[in-house]
């Protein structure tokens, strides 16, 4: 794992664990602000996940000296790619994740956004992913 994937991880750990309260005791916040301050660290925390996906898939298509069309095209064009520069099960599981990254990353005005609890399993499952792709 290069030192971007890394700090990426780290910065979607560290957005998550912000409790979002202000420095000072003495000051209030209001519900409605703090409720969008957390949606707003959840949906960041999913674009540092994200980039950090699509950097692993991009480390290995580098590393099986996949064309660079390829490397530099699409994300879909690369996770095309990447079933045949790893394991089947692996390149599925990295294409689910990324595409729940996706749908995270978007606002909608119909929609809350992502949990804290589906960006943590996001977490965990990038983590994952991006140990398997780093063999």
């Amino acid at each position: 794992m290069n030192q971007t994937i890394r700090q990426l991880l780290d910065t979607a750990d560290l957005l998550l664990t912000d409790t979002g309260e202000p420095a000072t005791p003495a000051a209030t916040t209001v519900p409605a602000a703090s409720a969008a301050a957390t949606a707003s660290r959840c949906r960041g925390a999913a674009f540092a996940l994200r980039v950090a996906l699509e950097s692993a898939v991009a480390d290995r298509l580098t590393a099986h000296r996949a064309p660079r069309a390829i490397r530099e095209g699409t994300q879909r064009a690369a996770f095309l790619w990447l079933r045949g520069c790893a394991e089947a099960g692996t390149a599925r599981r990295a294409k689910a994740v990324w595409s729940q990254l996706c749908l995270g990353c978007h606002y909608h005005q119909y929609e809350i956004g992502p949990t804290e609890d589906q960006v943590r399993a996001w977490r965990t499952e990038v983590a994952a992913i991006v140990a398997l792709l780093a063999r």
